[in-house]
C-alpha cells in the first residue's frame, strides 16, 4: 500500500568507517534540484557512533546500523526494505552526485515508462575531490547501452554503482542483491539479472562524481577472476524461466567465457580449470579459440 507522504525516490547509502566521505555524499545529495527523496544511511557495523551523529545534523537522513556483514550487499538490501520511494538510487559513500542527477533521470523515467531504469557515466575524482581527465562508464558507441541490453551486457560491460534510477518494479521482479557472493561482484550480478527484467535509458551525461582511493572495494578485487562462474547461474535461471532460449544461452556463456580468458595473467591454470566448469565444449567455439591464441601470442 503506498502512503500518502511516499517520496518519489528513496537514496540508499551502505557505509562503513567513512564519516568525512559520507558526509560529503550527504550534501550532494541534499543539494538536488529534485527535492522529492528520502535518504537511507545503512552503516554495516561501524565501531563508533560518528555515523550516527553526522546523520543527525542532516534532514530527510534515516539512519540504520546493522551488524557488519563484510559487504554492500546486505545493506543495500536492508535499504530496499526500508525504502517508500517509486524510485531506487544507490550511492555508495565515497561517491558525489552531481546537482541535477535526480532531476533529469526522473524526467527520463516519467517520460519513458517502458524503461525500468536510467543510467549514465562517471566523472572520476581523486580522494581529495579533485576532477581527473577521466570518464567512466561511457560506451564506445551509445546504442551499446541503451535500450533492450540483455544481449549485450553480460560479459560485456555493467553499470557504474551510483549512476542508475531505477523503478521499484523492477525491483520487486528482480529481487535483492546477492548476499553470498564475493563484495565488489555483486553489483555486476544485480546489474545482470535487471538487464533481463527491463530496458536501459543511457544518458550520456556524468551525473555521478565517482571517487577513485586506495581503499576502494573493486580496485585489483581478486574475486573478479570467479564472476564468470557466478554469472552462469544467471543465465541457467534465465533458461529455465524461458526467459532466454538455447541458442541465446549459448551466446551468452561464449561471452562468459571470453571474459575468463582475457583473465588468464590472473592464473593460468585456474582460468582452464574455470572454462570448464562454465562450458566444457568452449574450446570447440571458434571465437574462443581465436582469443585465447591472440592472448597468449601479443597481449603483454
Amino acid at each position: 500500500m503506498e502512503l500518502n507522504n511516499q517520496p518519489i525516490i528513496s537514496v540508499i547509502i551502505p557505509t562503513y568507517k567513512r564519516t568525512d566521505y559520507l558526509k560529503l555524499t550527504l550534501q550532494s545529495i541534499l543539494n538536488q534540484t529534485f527535492k522529492d527523496f528520502e535518504i537511507i544511511v545503512i552503516d554495516d557495523g561501524t565501531p563508533n557512533d560518528d555515523n550516527f551523529f553526522l546523520c543527525q545534523t542532516f534532514e530527510k537522513v534515516k539512519y540504520i546500523k546493522i551488524e557488519n556483514s563484510g559487504g554492500p550487499a546486505k545493506p543495500r538490501n536492508v535499504g530496499i526494505r526500508e525504502a517508500k520511494g517509486k524510485y531506487i538510487a544507490f550511492v555508495d559513500d565515497d561517491d558525489l552526485l552531481m546537482p541535477n542527477k535526480l532531476e533529469k533521470q526522473v524526467a527520463v523515467l516519467e517520460n519513458n515508462p517502458d524503461f525500468g531504469l536510467v543510467h549514465c557515466c562517471c566523472q572520476v575524482i581523486d580522494e581529495n575531490g579533485i576532477e581527473k581527465k577521466e570518464i567512466i562508464g561511457r560506451p564506445g558507441s551509445l546504442d551499446v547501452k541503451h535500450g533492450d541490453v540483455s544481449m549485450r551486457m553480460m560479459g560485456n560491460w555493467t553499470l557504474m554503482m551510483p549512476t542508475p534510477l531505477i523503478r521499484r518494479e523492477i525491483i520487486k521482479e528482480v529481487g535483492l542483491f546477492n548476499e553470498i557472493i564475493p563484495p565488489a561482484l555483486e553489483d555486476i550480478e544485480y546489474w545482470t539479472r535487471c538487464s533481463f527484467a527491463g530496458k536501459f535509458f543511457y544518458l550520456d551525461e556524468p551525473l555521478v562524481q565517482y571517487r577513485v582511493h586506495s581503499n576502494n572495494i573493486s580496485k585489483d578485487n581478486p574475486n573478479y577472476f570467479y564472476l564468470p562462474l557466478f554469472m552462469k547461474s544467471i543465465l541457467q535461471n534465465q533458461l529455465s524461466i524461458k526467459r532466454i532460449n538455447k541458442k541465446e544461452y549459448n551466446l551468452l556463456l561464449t561471452n562468459l567465457s571470453k571474459m575468463q580468458i582475457k583473465m588468464i595473467d590472473k592464473g593460468f591454470f585456474k582460468t582452464f580449470k574455470n572454462l570448464y566448469i562454465l562450458d566444457f565444449f568452449w574450446f570447440f567455439k571458434v571465437s574462443n579459440c581465436k582469443l585465447l591464441v591472440y592472448i597468449l601470442l601479443f597481449k603483454k
